[in-house]
C-alpha cells in the first residue's frame, strides 16, 4: 500500500468514528465556532478601517456595492483555506509545500511577512493615535505598550485562551454600525448604490477598488485560517499530522458556517464604516485624511462626539484582534516551510524560531512608528500591494485544493473551485486595471 493509500484509509477509519459518536447538540456547534468568526473580524483591523474610511469620504456611497459583491467570494476563498487545513492537518505553506517548490514557497513567505509588518506597523499606529486620542499621552508611548502587550499575551496564554479573547473582541465591529446610524442615512439612496452597481472613474477609484479587494480577500487570512483549523485540532488531542488527516462533511459544514457568519459581520461593518464617513466626510468634501485620528477628530464635529468616540474604541479593539493574525500568520508560514516547531501552546523554548518570526514583527511594527511614515497612507498602500498579491496566491490555493491526492480524497468542492476561479479573475482584472488605465 502506497503512502497516500495509507493516508486515505487511515482518514476513513477516523471518520467513520467520528460520524459514529452521538450529536451533542446545538451547543456543541456553538462552542465548535470560532475560527471563522476571528478571521472575519480580523479583515476589519485598522488598514482595513482606513482603506473603507477612504472609500466612503472620496466616492461617498458609490462604493457601498462593494460590501455585497465580496461577501460570496470571501466565505469561498476562507472555506478552500479551512479545508486546506482541516484536511491535510497542515497549514497552508506546509500544504503547499507538496506542491510548489520550496524557493518559490520562501520568496512567497517573505514577500508575506514584509506586507504583514508593515500592516503591524500601520495597525500599531492607528492604534496608538486612537489611544493618544482618548488619554492625551503621546502615540509613541501607546504603540510600545501596544506592541509589548500584544507579543506577550500571544507568547504567555495558551490558545484557548487566545482564541476566545479574539472572539470577543470581534463584538467590537457593532461600534461602526452604531455610528453610521447615529449619523441617520437616506435609506433609499443607500439601497439604490449597494444594488446597482457603478464605479466612479479614474485611476483612483480603481486604486482604491483594489484596496478594498485587498483588505478584504487579504493573504495573511488565508494562512492564518488554515493554520488555526491545526491549532484547534491539536487543542483537542490530535498532536501527530497523522490524527488531524481527513474531516467529517459534517465538521467542514460547520466551518463553513462559522466563516458565512465572520465574514458577515466584517462586511456589514466594512459597509456601515464607508457609510458613516461617506455622509460625514464625503458630504462636507472632506476627502484628503493624513492620519486615523484626523479621521475620528472631523467625525466629532459633523456626527457628533458619541460617533467620534466609537469610532476611536473601534480601531483599538480591531486592531488587538487583527495584530496576532498578522504577526502569526507569517511565522506560520516560515515554521512550516523551515520545519521549525510551531503552535501557540507550544512554550517559547520549544518554538523559539516560530517566536522569533512572530516577535520580529511586531518590533519592526513599533519600530515603523518612529519613521514619520504617514499611517494611513501605509495602511492603504499595504492594502493595494495585498490586493496585487493576492491573486498570485490564490491560484496555489486553488491548484492545491484541487489535487485529490494532497486533499486525500476530499478537494474542495465544484462550485467553491468556480467561485474562487472567479475571485481570482476579477483580482487580477482590478489591479491590471489599476496599473494601465
Amino acid at each position: 500500500m502506497t503512502e497516500p493509500d495509507h493516508d486515505i484509509r487511515q482518514a476513513q477509519r477516523r471518520q467513520e468514528k467520528r460520524a459514529a459518536a452521538p450529536a451533542e447538540g446545538i451547543r456543541a456547534f456553538w462552542k465548535s465556532l470560532g475560527p471563522g468568526i476571528i478571521t472575519g473580524a480580523a479583515d476589519d483591523d485598522p488598514s482595513g478601517i482606513a482603506t473603507y474610511s477612504i472609500a466612503g469620504a472620496q466616492f461617498g456611497t458609490a462604493l457601498l456595492w462593494t460590501a455585497v459583491f465580496t461577501w460570496p467570494l470571501m466565505i469561498a476563498v476562507q472555506t478552500m483555506c479551512a479545508r486546506i487545513g482541516m484536511v491535510t492537518g497542515h497549514g497552508l505553506a506546509g500544504a503547499l509545500r507538496n506542491k510548489f517548490p520550496r524557493k518559490v514557497l520562501v520568496v512567497a513567505a517573505c514577500a508575506l511577512f514584509i506586507a504583514n509588518t508593515i500592516n503591524v506597523g500601520s495597525d500599531l499606529a492607528g492604534m496608538a493615535d486612537a489611544g493618544e486620542l482618548l488619554t492625551g499621552v503621546s502615540s509613541h508611548v501607546w504603540v510600545a505598550v501596544f506592541g509589548i502587550s500584544i507579543a506577550t499575551a500571544t507568547i504567555r496564554l495558551r490558545y484557548a485562551t487566545i482564541a476566545s479573547a479574539l472572539k470577543w473582541l470581534a463584538l467590537i465591529l457593532f461600534a461602526y454600525v452604531v455610528t453610521a446610524l447615529y449619523v441617520g442615512p437616506d435609506w433609499s439612496a443607500v439601497a439604490r448604490d449597494t444594488f446597482i452597481p457603478k464605479l466612479p472613474s479614474g485611476s483612483t477609484a480603481l486604486a482604491t477598488l483594489v484596496g478594498i479587494f485587498g483588505t478584504t480577500i487579504s493573504p495573511y487570512l488565508f494562512f492564518w485560517q488554515a493554520s488555526q483549523e491545526v491549532e484547534e485540532e491539536k487543542s483537542i488531542g490530535r498532536r501527530r499530522v497523522i490524527d488531524r488527516v481527513g474531516a467529517e462533511e459534517a465538521e467542514i459544514k460547520t466551518r463553513t458556517i462559522d466563516i458565512a457568519l465572520g465574514t458577515f459581520f466584517s462586511n456589514v461593518a466594512m459597509f456601515f464604516i464607508i457609510l458613516a464617513t461617506a455622509l460625514t466626510l464625503h458630504r462636507v468634501g472632506l476627502t484628503k485624511l493624513e492620519t486615523s485620528r484626523e479621521v475620528a477628530q472631523a467625525l466629532k464635529p459633523l456626527a457628533g462626539r458619541f460617533a467620534s468616540l466609537l469610532y476611536t474604541v473601534g480601531l483599538l479593539g480591531t486592531g488587538a484582534l487583527a495584530i496576532p493574525t498578522l504577526a502569526g500568520s507569517a511565522a506560520y508560514a516560515f515554521a512550516e516551510l523551515f520545519g521549525w516547531r510551531q503552535g501557540m501552546d507550544e512554550p517559547y523554548n520549544r518554538a523559539p524560531g516560530f517566536y522569533a518570526a512572530f516577535i520580529a514583527s511586531v518590533a519592526i511594527g513599533v519600530a515603523l512608528d518612529f519613521t514619520h511614515v504617514n499611517p494611513v497612507s501605509a495602511l492603504y498602500w499595504t492594502a493595494v500591494l495585498n490586493g496585487v498579491l493576492a491573486p498570485f496566491l490564490l491560484v496555489g490555493i486553488l491548484l492545491a485544493a484541487s489535487d485529490s491526492e494532497l486533499m486525500h480524497g476530499q478537494p474542495s468542492p465544484k462550485l467553491g473551485r468556480i467561485v474562487v476561479g472567479l475571485t481570482t479573475v476579477v483580482m487580477f482584472a482590478a489591479a491590471i486595471g489599476m496599473f494601465f488605465f
